[in-house]
């Protein structure tokens, strides 16, 4: 569906209402779907969709992979959530992967950003200077 600018515009003020100290609020983005709902305003359709497309794309800026090439221990674990947290702000929903192909070291994925401190990131990025 192609979305207006005008469409497009009054979800990104929609969406900037559900955040509160620059975090989405749940309840608030629940109360302006259901008055979108309810008034039916034109192009609420519309309006509608941008909001769920940015309401995604938050929660996969939240979204925290952690891979390592061996099962990290519980201490560990905490102190990567920790220095996550202290960056990126709290509410973050972290998954831990085991990829052998790694080497060692960890490699962090924190929505786009990718942190690669992997063996394997370094030969790859050794082999790429060559």
């Amino acid at each position: 569906m192609k979305i207006s600018k005008v469409a497009a515009t009054n979800a990104r003020r929609l969406f900037g209402l559900c955040q509160s100290g620059g975090r989405l609020d749940d309840s608030k983005l629940r109360l302006v779907v259901s008055r979108l709902i309810e008034s039916k305003p034109r192009e609420y359709l519309a309006v509608l969709s941008a909001l769920q497309r940015l309401t995604r794309l938050e929660l996969e800026r939240r979204k925290v992979t952690v891979e390592s090439a061996v099962d990290l221990d519980e201490p560990t674990r905490q102190r990567i959530v920790a220095d996550l947290t202290a960056q990126y702000g709290a509410d973050l929903v972290v998954q831990y992967q085991i990829t052998p192909e790694l080497i060692g070291g960890l490699r962090i994925r924190v929505g786009n950003d990718v942190l690669d401190g992997s063996v394997q990131g370094r030969l790859d990025r050794l082999a790429a200077a060559f």
